[in-house]
């Protein structure tokens, strides 16, 4: 039986999970305000920023939110936010203790890890409290929430670091902390409150609002463990050998390995000619940053390699509906691509405007920050509450153009935002670039988690989250500050540069709006075909 009635009790769990997202936003993104502090303290450029808000948080969200996101889609998923949030929250605020990359490096790892599990486990549950025809507000909250929480992040992080700094100017500061320091730890309070309410959350009926309802999950844990060691590269070689992996699978692992180890290898020669850096020490090591960001990024390609063979193994009917739909995989494609754009965008935007019109930390993390948020909430809330209205005119279809809409227009907009002369004239432009920019999520997103069953859903979530992380925010922040460092600090050549990226958005668009029907039409049936019990 399928459920329609949206309770008290949902709407509160939105309001949970929303704020789940803000917090790790403003925990993942105030690093970008404070950039210039930590690059002065700790004498680091523009590329090692992009390492440190892009790929050391990359490599490990990635990784991890697959196995949560397998966890999601077996076990009490209140629990499973709770728990993350209140590591990632640690992991957070033990940057305030950092003296070196080294140790901010470890702090962000341990907030990718924690923060892996928002996406899915949020996701999963929000799906089983509302029905289809209110999950574009549904989205349209949540990316607000995301918004609220990098505006937060650049208010929160410019004054506390001013304030800071300018109370103990003359030296006597607590702990010795610097600005940037007690920044970071002031945005950690937070998680450990909303933990404690996360934990007291009821978890609602799986599939109820979908009349697909899943039975119980007997071995969640385990399966998760299992997941996390067939898409790690070394122990998926044992996970293919306890599930005896006919020799193709032997074969087609050893051959990607064999062809992204040359791949990154050449780009690592490339771009360590365009943009030659001193090396980093970490550990007493010295290592090649460039090396750095593309062994990262090897490593993430064959974890999703990994997975898709893992789960052509283990669990067909999630593969066949997942791999067998060319309407998500374009759609996942696409939600990547953007991510190169906004990350590489916003990661830099706060140091762009300080640097080019001479504002101090403190007024651009109020000015853009507030700006980011009341914009950021706007956009999708136009955006959600839309989507669904266009989903309903042109079923599946609507989605699509709204999204093509956005993403054609935006980088436009953007080009014209970031040329201008003054701070007047470019946060007005940012009111109406920010506008259409935030109104693609909504859409595609209830798009994208609408082509599975919902027991799919968090792994499902999980492997579109890997695929935007390692390619969106694993390549969009380093690649603008390597094209910053290698132009002398443009950094409007160089933010611009990722706009570049619109162009196969918009020819996948146009794709999956011819597929996009044809693939829903066909997810319980290629469910059934592969042992599905539907």
């Amino acid at each position: 039986m399928m459920a329609r009635r949206v309770t008290g009790t949902a709407w509160y769990a939105l309001a949970l999970v929303a704020l789940t997202n803000a917090l790790s936003l403003l925990d993942r993104n105030i690093l970008a305000i404070l950039a210039p502090r930590i690059k002065a303290d700790l004498e680091i450029g523009d590329a090692e920023m992009g390492l440190l808000y892009g790929t050391v948080f990359a490599l490990f969200y990635a990784l991890f939110s697959l196995p949560l996101g397998r966890l999601s889609d077996g076990w009490v998923r209140t629990r499973i936010l709770s728990i993350a949030i209140g590591f990632w929250s640690l992991a957070a605020g033990l940057a305030a203790f950092a003296s070196g990359f080294a140790m901010l490096a470890i702090s962000r790892l341990g907030v990718g890890i924690g923060e892996g599990a928002t996406s899915p486990a949020g996701t999963s549950l929000l799906f089983d409290y509302f029905p289809k025809q209110r999950r574009g507000l549904v989205m349209g909250v949540i990316a607000s929430a995301i918004a609220v929480g990098l505006g937060l992040s650049n208010v929160l992080g410019g004054v506390a670091a001013e304030w800071w700094d300018t109370r103990y100017a003359g030296g006597g500061a607590p702990g010795g902390f610097s600005g940037w320091q007690f920044a970071f730890l002031l945005a950690s309070l937070p998680g450990f409150i909303l933990a404690i309410l996360l934990w007291g959350l009821r978890e609602p009926r799986r599939g109820l609002m979908d009349g697909v309802e899943t039975p119980r999950d007997p071995a969640p844990f385990r399966a998760s463990f299992a997941l996390l060691g067939s898409v790690t590269p070394g122990t998926n070689f044992l996970s293919l050998a306890a599930r005896g992996a006919p020799t193709r699978h032997w074969t087609a692992n050893i051959g990607v390995i064999v062809v992204v180890v040359a791949l990154m290898a050449f780009i690592v020669h490339l771009t360590s000619s365009f943009s030659p850096r001193p090396p980093l020490v970490v550990g007493g090591v010295a290592i090649n940053p460039h090396l750095l960001q593309w062994g990262v990024m090897g490593f993430g390609i064959i974890v999703i390699f990994n997975l898709l063979q893992g789960l052509s193994l283990a669990d067909k009917p999630t593969y066949r509906v997942m791999v067998g739909s060319p309407s998500l995989m374009i759609g996942m494609a696409v939600g990547a691509l953007q991510t190169v754009i906004n990350y590489g965008i916003m990661g830099f935007t706060p140091t762009f405007i300080m640097k080019t019109y001479g504002t101090s930390p403190a007024e651009t993390g109020v000015v853009f920050g507030m700006l980011s948020l009341a914009i950021g909430v706007l956009g999708p809330m136009i955006a959600g509450p839309l989507s669904d209205w266009f989903d309903k005119v042109l079923p599946l279809r609507g989605r699509v153009y709204l999204t093509l809409f956005a993403l054609g227009l935006s980088p436009i907009v953007g080009i014209w935002t970031y040329h201008a002369a003054d701070t007047a004239g470019f946060y007005t432009r940012f009111v109406l670039y920010s506008i259409i920019l935030t109104c693609w999520i909504p859409p595609l997103y209830s798009l994208i988690y609408g082509l599975v069953l919902p027991r799919m859903r968090g792994i499902c979530a999980s492997t579109y989250l890997i695929v935007s992380t390692i390619f969106g925010l694993g390549i969009g922040p380093y690649l603008v500050g390597m094209v910053s460092d290698a132009t002398g600090g443009d950094l409007r050549a160089a933010i611009l540069s990722v706009n570049w990226v619109a162009i196969p958005i918009v020819i996948l668009l146009l794709v999956l709006a011819l597929r996009v029907r044809k693939d829903e039409a066909l997810m319980l049936e290629r469910a059934r075909a592969a042992g599905e019990p539907i």
